[in-house]
């Protein structure tokens, strides 16, 4: 492939990703969203965030479940500690990291 293609496939792939984020945004910009849908949407980035996490600590690319990786384990939880008291999205992630990267030197 020439640089051309690269570029090309990069604008391309810079156009897909960059829709789905915009129509929904020009979409809605225009209207009035019901309570409720704004109450229930509050759960979703828990919802998401939970889902992804549960999968990565306690599921093995075997699809069995894993107790034995404690440095993930005990991150976690104190992610989750973090996330409740602070909710703040920096300080989960900047803990979660620094936590991970602790708990490995130990384990």
């Amino acid at each position: 492939m020439s640089n051309l293609d690269y570029l090309i496939l990069i604008v391309l792939a810079a156009v897909v990703a960059f829709i789905p984020r915009v129509i929904p945004l020009l979409y809605f910009s225009k209207r009035k969203i019901p309570k409720w849908f704004d109450e229930w949407m509050k759960y979703i980035p828990v919802a998401l965030f939970t889902a992804l996490i549960a999968k990565d600590v306690f599921v093995t690319a075997q699809y069995t479940y894993n107790t034995k990786n404690l440095t993930e384990i005990f991150s976690t939880i104190l992610v989750f500690v973090v996330a409740a008291k602070t909710k703040s999205m920096l300080v989960t992630v900047v803990v979660g990291l620094a936590a991970i990267m602790g708990l490995a030197l130990v384990f």
